[in-house]
């Protein structure tokens, strides 16, 4: 067996072949530390910056344990948003690969026949939104009897006030045996309690892996006046093998911006609140198939956005505190691959971006655009 993968005993083999296929090197800290203890059935608690490799980390012990032959739901993941749950449903279908192992998703206005459609086929995986889950357990049409583990991604937004109702009643839907884990980029002291005391003295694991001083994520920022950030947005766009995903925290902001990119004939996705479940559909996909290469968004609507082979993050403005700047910074530079994140502001909101850099202890540096390439102006 490959020892790269030493943290799993006899890895199954269709397993390690999606392992050899995704040209991993070596399990990242989370999966390290917490892949074991999942395998071991511990109930767990993990909190790891975004990009680290979190998915995998439970992905991976529960494709090991999974059996195909029972057709049953053996493991639950719930997730808050519908395109964090179709994420996590790719990575299954890549790590399940010849396998046997079914999965299905759940989720919130998606047509309800088809799901007990797909339901009815008794797949082994269920990924889905906590209401959708809880109304198709409270009908009957979904048996949980047979779970043997319960995933919170993104514990932050799942043991909030908004879903915490729902996430009891899954909770105690399920049999008192079975495996709780717990995974987000960030957890609060509030929301650490509300899942420790649901669960099994669960092992907390932290890892404060410096994802913004990494050698591959490099911070820069261009100075313009407010009127010229679409026309300093249009050069990145043009910038070979460009693919960016530009985050403002204002919506008509975002609108302005595509209007007038696409009247100069550029190619590019929206995703904000107001975006309708088809748009936002047919925007993470064209995004992703390398259709657009920008996608224009507010942090709420791209949260849990896994876009692989980002080159780019842009920021529209200064983001509102250290917590944002790390949020947007961690979509790109991942994997292993180079990624660059690019602030476009006028002079006053530079010395606010500065500032904010000097609290994130970041190297920050000014480019400007000279014949169409970025050029380091000056090092702050």
């Amino acid at each position: 067996m490959n020892n790269t993968w030493s943290i799993i005993p006899s890895l199954k083999p269709f397993l390690q072949e999606a392992w050899d296929k995704s040209k991993f090197t070596k399990p990242t800290t989370i999966q390290y530390e917490t892949v074991p203890k999942i395998l071991e059935g511990m109930d767990l608690i993990g909190e790891s910056p975004t990009g680290t490799g979190k998915t995998l980390a439970y992905l991976l012990p529960i494709l090991q344990k999974i059996d195909p032959q029972k057709k049953d739901a053996q493991a639950i993941i719930l997730a808050s948003s519908r395109e964090l749950v179709m994420q996590i449903l790719e990575e299954i279908r890549i790590w399940s690969e010849g396998s046997g192992i079914d999965r299905i998703s759940l989720i919130g206005g998606a047509n309800v026949k088809r799901q007990l459609d797909k339901l009815k086929k008794k797949p082994q995986i269920i990924v889905g939104t906590p209401g959708r889950i809880v109304e198709l357990i409270q009908s009957k049409k979904l048996k949980v009897h047979e779970v043997k583990t319960l995933v919170f991604d993104e514990g932050d937004q799942l043991f909030s006030s908004e879903h915490i109702k729902e996430v009891d009643l899954i909770i105690k839907s399920t049999l008192k045996d079975r495996q709780i884990v717990v995974f987000s980029a960030t957890l609060s002291k509030g929301v650490e309690s509300k899942a420790y005391e649901r669960m099994n003295s669960p092992e907390v694991i932290r890892i404060n892996e410096d994802v913004l001083r990494g050698e591959n994520l490099e911070h820069a920022y261009i100075v313009c006046e407010e009127r010229d950030k679409i026309s300093t947005l249009k050069k990145l766009m043009n910038l070979e093998n460009f693919q960016g995903l530009a985050f403002s925290n204002n919506t008509d902001q975002i609108e302005t911006f595509s209007a007038k990119l696409s009247y100069q004939g550029k190619s590019l996705a929206v995703l904000h609140g107001d975006t309708t479940k088809q748009e936002r559909e047919n925007a993470i996909k064209g995004f992703r198939q390398g259709n657009y290469p920008l996608l224009l968004a507010t942090d709420v609507a791209s949260r849990g956005l896994d876009i692989k082979g980002l080159t780019h993050v842009i920021q529209l403005d200064v983001p509102k505190d250290m917590e944002q700047y790390t949020h947007r910074a961690g979509r790109t530079g991942r994997a292993g691959k180079k990624g660059t994140v690019i602030s476009i502001v006028t002079s006053r909101e530079a010395s606010i971006l500065l500032k904010l850099s000097k609290k994130l202890n970041i190297n920050l540096q000014e480019k400007n655009f000279y014949k169409g390439n970025l050029n380091y102006t000056t090092s702050k």
